[in-house]
């Protein structure tokens, strides 16, 4: 009998649960079913053609697409040999400020979730810590020194170890805190060698291939003098580009920044004047060295028309930064504008000539830029330029001596978010929920951003409907307001095809990058396939 009435009891105890009223209540049980609500919502699903994406292409309705794929993945895994090949070329390419949610948004951008970028069909692929010595989230000083010497260092310094610290006219005029590149272990090996980019050929990025200095900023001499220090004593990272033991040694070096390397006096084939307070045309200087074969070039065409016989270029194809892609389409400047992909391609004809290999730095610059003023456009069209550059060198070399490794050197802080429906614009607002305050919101956000910005108010959050975001300079909404978005300190991909790229795999220190590579094609000093 007692047992039957703690049945009835517990059966009561339950019945009333299932009834208790949750809009009213505020017990445990119905905070925990209102938290659970909120975070995994029920959302109104649209009543579409089974042809669209926003349902899903019909043939994903089934069990067989999705098992069969799955399938045939474990296949190409199973089947796949590992290629311990010597690699005699390489090609490093550094998506500045690419992070993973660029690669998801540059996928949707390209025509849908389920799209591939070119580096993401690569047989290999791993994640990288970004942080450096005295810092947890990198700029791209500290993370090139990483990636390009494979020693650590602090915030915003170049070419050096961490016993340098930031802005430190004399720390770094001694050789002992100077580290090697993979630049210098190519050329040593008497490969050729040679970097491309989007912005200045002495921003960071590259020149961590090239120059040792207590401040990436330090990319002309007036720099160098504005910050105190004596650039008599204190070589500029652009004329480490020039006179360097590496940089001098380049076949090819592209990019923009003409600017940097010549004096305030002398015009600009585009308008305006240089940067440098010295008098000196380092452009001029390079190019009258004495040594034959040699090309400078400023535009497009110029750099699609080279002679065959050419084994150096140096392009420099703006006074400052190169256009965002998308810029120069609009502005109609590809004239002189060259896309990420021909410098690539016309880099690796030069290049491919020595009969030793080569090693090629090839940084897609600006999606960095995009996302620091909150550009999601602009950031993601740098990432698909990026992709085509990447398609581009696997296509022109060979997967048995060619290693082809592509990564980024930091994350920034923007986000996708609000269960959007498949196939919605990633560039659109959030199409399935609208947020508390009665406003719909963008997929895309940024953690922080520019108060300069037409998406901060101190009044609260700007409605995105009072926003055109069709534009490649759009700028998008965000939390916190700084002068500028900041990078994220997350890890960022790591991807690679050709010789010994299975050992580009797991979480790996961002500095064990260039070891891998070095192995790979028997260059430095450090051990040998």
């Amino acid at each position: 009998m007692l047992r039957c009435l703690c049945l009835i009891s517990l059966a009561l105890s339950c019945l009333g649960a299932v009834l208790e009223n949750c809009d009213s209540s505020q017990s445990d049980r119905c905070r925990r079913i209102s938290q659970e609500e909120a975070m995994h919502p029920r959302l109104n699903v649209p009543k579409v053609s089974f042809t669209n994406r926003a349902s899903g292409y019909p043939h994903e309705k089934t069990s067989d697409y999705w098992i069969n794929l799955g399938h045939q993945h474990v296949q190409d895994k199973i089947n796949r040999r590992l290629n311990t090949n010597r690699a005699k070329n390489v090609v490093f390419f550094i998506g500045d400020g690419m992070s993973i949610a660029t690669l998801a948004s540059a996928r949707v951008a390209l025509g849908g979730e389920e799209k591939e970028l070119s580096f993401e069909k690569f047989p290999y692929s791993g994640l990288s810590k970004t942080y450096c010595v005295d810092a947890q989230v990198a700029d791209s000083a500290c993370t090139g020194t990483a990636y390009w010497n494979g020693v650590k260092t602090n915030y915003m310094t170049l070419g050096v170890n961490a016993q340098v610290p930031l802005g430190d006219c004399e720390a770094a005029l001694d050789s002992t805190t100077h580290t090697e590149s993979l630049a210098k272990w190519a050329l040593d090996a008497g490969k050729s060698a040679g970097i491309v980019t989007t912005t200045t050929v002495t921003h960071a990025s590259p020149a961590a291939g090239y120059a040792h200095v207590a401040d990436r900023m330090w990319e002309n001499d007036s720099i160098v003098r504005k910050s105190g220090c004596d650039p008599n004593e204190v070589t500029d990272i652009a004329r480490q580009l020039i006179e360097g033991p590496v940089g001098s040694r380049l076949s090819v070096v592209m990019g923009g920044g003409r600017a940097h390397l010549r004096d305030s006096s002398i015009p600009d084939e585009e308008g305006g004047f240089g940067f440098r307070n010295d008098s000196r045309d380092l452009i001029s200087e390079w190019l009258n060295d004495g040594q034959p074969n040699k090309r400078y070039v400023w535009n497009r065409n110029d750099l699609l028309n080279l002679p065959s016989n050419t084994e150096q270029v140096l392009g420099l194809f703006e006074s400052g930064d190169m256009q965002f892609y998308l810029e120069s389409q609009e502005r109609q400047t590809q004239d002189t504008e060259p896309t990420l992909e021909e410098m690539t391609r016309s880099a690796i004809n030069i290049l491919k000539k020595n009969e030793n290999g080569f090693f090629l730095f090839v940084e897609g610059g600006r999606i960095d830029h995009g996302h620091h003023y909150t550009m999601a456009r602009a950031a993601v069209g740098e990432a698909i330029e990026f992709h085509k550059a990447i398609e581009a060198a696997r296509q022109l070399l060979s997967e048995d001596d060619s290693l082809i490794v592509v990564s980024s050197d930091h994350s920034h802080t923007m986000s996708i978010s609000g269960y959007p429906t498949r196939g919605n614009d990633i560039f659109g607002t959030s199409d399935r929920t609208i947020a508390k305050d009665g406003m719909p919101y963008m997929t895309l956000n940024y953690a922080n951003g520019p108060i300069q910005s037409n998406q901060y108010s101190t009044s609260g959050r700007v409605n995105p409907e009072s926003t055109d975001f069709s534009k490649w300079s759009s700028l998008y909404p965000f939390h916190v307001p700084l002068d500028m978005e900041t990078h994220a300190g997350d890890d960022v991909g790591v991807f690679a095809s050709g010789p010994y790229a299975h050992l580009f795999t797991g979480t790996m220190e961002q500095s064990h990058l260039p070891h891998l590579m070095a192995y790979a094609s028997s260059i430095g000093n450090g051990p040998r396939s």
